[in-house]
């Protein structure tokens, strides 16, 4: 009980910072299923062009 008495900012901190990147992992998986893409498809300047996209 000391420790969490010590140390509760940071272990809140770090319990809102995993509920962000949990969150944020969790939307882009859902658009790649849905098969949106982050690059907008703006395909003409990119080195990969052709290849991300059908």
């Amino acid at each position: 009980m000391e420790f969490l008495a010590n140390n509760w900012g940071s272990l809140l901190v770090g319990a809102i910072l995993l509920v962000v990147v949990g969150s944020i992992v969790l939307r882009q998986i859902k658009n790649h299923k849905q098969g949106k893409s982050s690059c907008g498809r703006g395909c003409s300047n990119c080195p990969m062009e052709g290849k991300c996209h059908k």
